[in-house]
């Protein structure tokens, strides 16, 4: 081997452990892939798209503008509001079901294939009745908020409340425990990790369903706001609405995965 290589190699060598390490740390690798993804989407818009197709440049000179204006402020209230309650009225009704079908039998044969059919329903077939018994207004989309949700809540919460194990069970009936202490006290918290994992699923398809019907119904939301800035081809004002919805939806997970780190030691997931 010569001078100049050794020389070469010898602070690659004492560079390359750091500089692996580096590179290597998962912070890096996500923003490093969020930059890759960024110009390839900005380079093909700019190269193959008109100039009114949204592209990163665009939507960060509109961002702020968007963000505090009234009209976007007001959508994003809206929509907000509607899958907040949908989401609490989904998440009561689909508990009680969820926990009369785990636990009692004859409810469970009964409901069960209803309540799986009614799971697979795309919501989206089910808008044209909603708007016919409530009208083109506010409560069709609560009621197909509600309806997106409340499959997911229920179906999970019947599956914890089947999978309660037997000698927990065994051990209330032998202090004598009534069946509204064992259900509060054995049977909903040992649940509580399936019920999460069906808010997860709900909250999704509930956002989900309020832009849809926002869109086929035109009523203010966030949905209507994409609609319509997409169809004037203000494409990047649009696609901040989108991003709303992105950080709304990935906002409701971290505060699950506290609620799981902090209250449900037992169904920590790593």
């Amino acid at each position: 081997m010569s001078t100049n290589q050794v020389m070469l190699e010898q602070p690659a060598a004492g560079f390359a452990p750091g500089a692996k390490r580096l590179l290597a740390s998962p912070p890096v690798l996500k923003v490093a892939a969020g930059i890759v993804l960024l110009c390839a989407w900005e380079g093909v818009v700019r190269v193959f798209a008109p100039a009114y197709v949204a592209k990163p440049t665009g939507i960060a000179r509109v961002f702020f503008s968007v963000v505090s204006n009234e009209q976007f402020l007001a959508a994003a209230g809206a929509t907000l509001w509607a899958v907040i309650q949908g989401l609490v009225i989904a998440i009561m009704l689909g508990m009680a079901v969820g926990l009369a079908m785990g636990r009692v039998t004859v409810v469970e044969r009964g409901l069960r294939y209803y309540v799986n059919s009614l799971f697979a329903t795309p919501m989206i077939a089910i808008l044209p009745l909603v708007t016919l018994w409530f009208g083109y207004n506010a409560d069709a989309r609560l009621a197909v908020i509600v309806f997106a949700a409340f499959f997911s809540i229920a179906v999970n919460t019947c599956d914890g409340a089947r999978s309660v194990p037997l000698e927990y069970l065994e051990v209330a009936r032998s202090f004598r425990a009534r069946p509204l202490s064992t259900l509060l006290d054995i049977v909903l918290p040992s649940s509580l990790p399936y019920l999460i994992a069906g808010m997860r699923l709900a909250a999704g398809r509930a956002l989900v369903a309020s832009v849809v019907a926002e869109f086929f119904i035109s009523i203010p939301g966030l949905g209507y706001y994409i609609l319509f800035n997409s169809r004037t081809f203000k494409h990047n004002e649009a696609f901040v609405a989108v991003i709303a919805l992105v950080i709304v939806g990935v906002s409701f997970e971290a505060v699950l995965n506290w609620v799981t780190r902090r209250y449900l030691p037992w169904a920590r997931r790593d």
